[in-house]
C-alpha cells in the first residue's frame, strides 16, 4: 500500500476511472499523492504538474489532482486550453465537493467523483474527432 488513506484495489480503480474519464475527450487526467509536502502545497503541485509533462500535450487540456490527505491540502491544476473553457466556479465547486468528501473520510468517492466529473467536463470542451493517442499515463503517483 502507497497511500494510508486509499488501499491498492482503490488506487487501482482510480486509474480505470482515469482510463473512462479520458475516453470521451482528448483530455488527460492525472492524479498525484503527496505525503512530503508540509508547507506551500500549490507551488509544489505545479512543479510535479510540470514533472509529469502535463503542459506538454497536443491540446494543453490535462487537468491534476494534487492531494495531500496529511496536510488536507487538495490543488485542482487544468492546463491553459481547459482553463479558459471552464469557469474558475466549476473548478471551485468541485474543489468544495472534494474537500468535504475527504473530511467525512471518503477519499476514494471524492477522487473517483472528482475525476469523473472531470472527464465529463472534458468532453464538453475536447471530444474526441479522430484518434483518440492516450498522452500521459493512467496511473496514480506518489512522493
Amino acid at each position: 500500500m502507497k497511500s494510508n488513506f486509499l488501499t491498492d484495489q482503490q488506487i487501482a480503480s482510480l486509474a480505470e476511472a482515469i482510463g473512462s474519464a479520458e475516453e470521451h475527450s482528448t483530455g488527460e487526467i492525472r492524479v498525484h499523492i503527496d505525503s512530503n509536502t508540509e508547507t506551500d502545497s500549490a507551488k509544489t503541485a505545479f512543479r510535479v504538474f510540470e514533472e509529469l509533462c502535463m503542459n506538454r500535450t497536443a491540446e494543453r487540456n490535462a487537468v491534476l489532482f494534487h492531494v495531500n490527505f496529511e496536510q488536507k491540502y487538495l490543488t485542482i491544476i487544468g492546463d491553459t486550453a481547459i482553463h479558459e473553457k471552464v469557469s474558475q466556479a466549476y473548478w471551485d465547486h468541485l474543489h468544495d465537493f472534494m474537500t468535504a468528501e475527504f473530511a467525512r473520510g471518503n477519499y476514494y468517492k471524492a477522487l473517483k467523483s472528482g475525476i469523473l466529473e472531470t472527464g465529463l467536463e472534458l468532453k464538453k470542451h475536447f471530444p474526441v474527432t479522430g484518434e483518440n493517442t492516450n498522452e500521459l499515463s493512467n496511473e496514480i503517483t506518489f512522493s
